[in-house]
Order: structure tokens, then sequence, then C-alpha cells
């Protein structure tokens, strides 16, 4: 499945102007700070806004052509749309929401499908219930599920988590990452949150100014230093994949590995080889020339000085590589020239913090 995606328009002084592709199942994370483009692009994608140039097409069948004044509408684009307010219909249950989608798919799902998404998103005991007697986070899911339920070749998420307070969110963050993991649908997701994206993307296309800054894997674009006035210094980090290597109950603790270096989080919940994503924010390493000895640091690992970027402050970002893996140190520009740091000086990287995903596990804290 592949969308083809170029937009350009115009508001008053704003111009957007967007070209690019979401060929994967997964999330596609649209991100950028406010004013950046990125609700103007994905209503374009909807159809809910007409851009003053463009093109969108599905494995190549045109739904949007300027040139050709071909402007399919968003009813027939099988795009499903969730906003930031879920839009329930107020008179109807849950189950009837849910199938309001379903019933007028040009391609229903079998039974089986609807009570896939159901599971999915444990909605089986909301089923009877009215959208008013529901928490955000409910509404939310029965949203996602009325989406999905339309059978869409890609499901569009504006922002979906913004409405809620920070307990709602928390409750519908490990959903989002099984329809991530368990759902064949490919996914655009709008956010300006970089603690979300990080959590839940595979992709992140960054704008600014109505332009695209970056694209690449979410593991890519956030171990990029020129990126950070972007993503954001104070929650600038590495993200990481790994796997459960084993448990060490008798400290409960887990071993997890990547690329030949193992370190130990407080215990998760997973069997081994389950595969995790980690998130090392910056400010939570420092660095040693020597490998450290007499210290409480669980995570000590070997590293090699990649890149250097020094801000008008007290401040140095350091980029490292980590095997393939790529980890960012803040530390200060006293501390560079101490060290000596300069690309390729081999260094120990010690984490003071991580935070460990796989759906809805989650662990932190002094490690």
């Amino acid at each position: 499945m592949s969308v083809e995606i170029a937009i350009a328009h115009r508001f008053g002084d704003f111009a957007l102007d967007v070209d690019f592709v979401v060929d994967r199942p997964g999330i596609t994370a649209l991100f950028g700070p406010s004013g950046s483009g990125k609700t103007t692009t994905i209503d374009a994608v909807a159809g809910l806004l007409k851009p003053d140039r463009g093109r969108i097409a599905v494995n190549g069948d045109t739904l949007l052509d300027t040139a050709r004044r071909i402007h399919v509408p968003p009813r027939k684009r099988r795009f499903g749309y969730v906003f930031q307010d879920a839009r329930l219909f107020p008179h109807l249950s849950v189950r009837s929401n849910l199938l309001f989608g379903w019933k007028r798919a040009p391609d229903r799902a079998p039974q089986a499908e609807v009570d896939r998404i159901v599971a999915l998103l444990g909605l089986g005991h909301l089923l009877a219930r009215a959208p008013r007697t529901l928490s955000g986070g409910e509404r939310q899911r029965v949203a996602l599920g009325r989406a999905l339920l339309s059978n869409p070749v890609l499901l569009l998420l504006d922002e979906p988590l913004a409405a809620l307070d920070q307990p709602r969110k928390l409750e519908i963050l490990p959903y989002l990452e099984r329809l991530r993991d368990e759902a064949r649908t490919p996914m655009l997701y709008v956010s300006h949150s970089i603690d979300e994206v990080t959590r839940l993307a595979d992709r992140m296309i960054v704008l600014n100014d109505g332009e695209i800054a970056a694209e690449g894997s979410v593991f890519d674009i956030m171990s990029r230093l020129d990126l950070f006035p972007l993503t954001g210094r104070f929650e600038a980090g590495a993200v990481i994949e790994a796997r459960v290597a084993a448990h060490v109950e008798a400290h409960h603790l887990t071993e997890l590995a990547f690329n030949g270096q193992s370190l130990y989080v407080p215990r998760i919940d997973a069997p081994p080889d389950t595969p995790v994503r980690m998130r090392i924010r910056a400010r939570d390493v420092t660095l040693a020339l020597d490998r450290p000895t007499r210290i409480s640091a669980n995570i000590v690992l070997s590293a090699k000085v990649v890149e250097i970027r020094s801000d008008p402050g007290a401040h140095a970002d350091v980029q490292l590589a980590c095997g393939n893996a790529k980890l960012i140190a803040r530390i200060t520009r006293h501390s560079v020239e101490r060290l000596e740091l300069k690309p390729g000086t081999p260094v120990f990287a010690l984490v003071k913090s991580i935070t460990v995903d796989r759906r809805s596990l989650s662990t932190g804290g002094d490690l």
C-alpha cells in the first residue's frame, strides 16, 4: 500500500509545500511546532481542504490532482479520521457508533474483524453505553474503533490525545501502541508532543514553517543534533530498539540487550526476546573516559563520539555511537574541553534514567 502526498497551499503569509509518501503499516508522525502546517496537511489528505496545488494517489489511483481538476470527496477516499475531540453521535450507543462506519464501508469487513477491533481497543464492556457516560479516553477509543471499522486504507489521527488530561492520555496510549503493533492499517499521526511521537511512531516527518525539515525513522531523527531547535532541546535524546535478554529475579531487574551491549532496568513483565523501545534523554547521560566501577549506576555503555554541537550557553550536545545505535549526552562545554572530546574519542556513557515502552509497559527512575 502506498499513499503519495504532494500539497501546496497558502493562507495569507503562511505557505505550505510538502511532498512525502506513506508506504508501510505502523505510525508515521507529522511532527512540528504549532503553526507548522500539520493539521492543514492532514485536512488536505482527508479532502476537508482543497489545496491550491497538489496530488494525492493511493496505489496509483488518483484522489486529488489539481492540474487535472480531480478532487474525490472525503466520503469516497476511504481514509479514516480521528479528531482531537471524539465527535461521537450522542444519540447512538457505543455499539451503534462503531457500526456506523462499518455499515457504510464500501468493502465491509467480516464480523470477525469487528470482534477483533472491539477486543483490540477493549470496548466489549462499553457497547451498550451512551457516549455521555464515557471518559475522554474511552470516547477516543470508540472514535478509533469507528474509524478502523470503516475499513480505511489510511487512518488519519489529528492530535487525538491533545484534549485529554494526563491520566486519560496514559489510559489510551497502550491502545495506540496495540494499533501500531497489530493493526494492518497505516496511520498518519499529527502531534506536537515529542513524548508521544517517540513512544508511538516508527517514522517521523518534521515540519517547520510549512516545509519538511527532515524525515526518516524515529531512531534516526531523534539522534540528529541539528534538529534540536525543532524536536526540543530539553526533551531531546535517543530512541533505541532493544530486546529482553533475561530477568534477574533476585534483584527484580530485567536485562535488555542491543548491539552487543546489555543494560539493566527495574523488572518489566515481558518474556525473553520481547522487543522493547528505550528512550534515553540527553540530560540523563554523563560521560567518562575510563570505565567507572565504584558507582551506583547500573547502566554503563561503551561508545564513541560522533559529533559535538555547542549551544551559545554553557552546554554542548555530544552524539555517540553505541554500535549501530545513536545516543546523545548533554554535558557542559567545559567538560568537553577538559576531557578533550572530539569525533572518534572512545568514552563510557553513564545513564541515570531510562524509559522502556512495550505496549502498556513503562519504567523509569535512577538506575
